[in-house]
């Protein structure tokens, strides 16, 4: 599909990943809804890239619905999904203070891992009722893994679990919504400039950087948007994740 003119969904668009890709649909001609919880930042984003600020809570069945219908109000249906709303947090499964609380893993769980299918899930009925476009494509959906999802670190159990199910529903959903002309897709980043990223001291930054064969560098938000894009727009690609680390294999610890 081409980007241009096409009403498209960031969740998680208010920073990091997701404000780049809002960023770049925008700067390509989509009619692009920020959803994010942060409503200030949402809307900083949304200003700046003359795009819709919404807040949404992802795990919410009835805010999911509520952001994607005022959306649909003002952009026209969505053809384009892009998933980026999601949370760290590192728990070792026991330790000296005891067990991990199941509460953190469910919190981590329930956002990275049901908050994304549940906006594909609700999206997905939009899209499969949409008419179809001269390659009988109707909609694409991208979501947002990790390379935790396979090199999962200590204390990374909840969130390699909630990444993992992300890459394990790709190929799944891109066969059940494949009938309609929907398409499924994934990206697992490595190490990436983000604002948690941003927070650790520039020493640590480079030396995390470093640890990534080629190029040894931290990836940048850009190379991310741009890897949605070229998925939005080459419509062979389906079912499958990509891996986006510069050939990273992370270690133990």
């Amino acid at each position: 599909m081409k980007i241009e003119g096409l009403a498209a969904i960031v969740t998680g668009g208010a920073s990091g990943l997701g404000a780049q890709t809002a960023r770049l649909l925008a700067a390509r001609g989509a009619k692009v809804a920020v959803l994010d919880r942060n409503a200030s930042q949402a809307q900083a984003v949304a200003t700046d890239i003359g795009g819709l600020a919404l807040t949404c809570d992802v795990t919410d069945a009835d805010s999911v619905q509520q952001a994607l219908d005022a959306a649909r109000g003002q952009h026209g249906p969505a053809r384009v999904l892009v998933n980026c709303a999601g949370v760290g947090g590192a728990h070792r499964i026991a330790g000296r203070q005891g067990p991990m609380p199941l509460a953190d893993f469910s919190r981590i769980v329930q956002i990275n891992l049901v908050g994304t299918f549940n906006v594909m899930r609700l999206a997905a009925a939009g899209m499969t009722a949409l008419d179809p476009l001269d390659d009988g494509e109707r909609g694409v959906m991208v979501n947002t893994t990790s390379i935790a999802a396979y090199d999962g670190q200590m204390g990374q159990t909840a969130y390699a679990a909630s990444k993992g199910g992300i890459a394990a529903l790709t190929l799944p959903a891109a066969r059940d919504l494949a009938q309609f002309g929907v398409r499924v897709m994934a990206i697992a980043p490595g190490l990436f400039r983000t604002p948690l990223l941003d927070e650790l001291p520039p020493e640590v930054q480079t030396s995390l950087g470093g640890s990534v064969p080629f190029p040894k560098r931290l990836g940048q938000p850009a190379e991310f948007a741009a890897l949605v894009a070229h998925i939005v727009e080459n419509a062979y690609l389906n079912g499958e994740v990509i891996r986006l680390d510069g050939a990273l294999r992370m270690p133990p610890r």
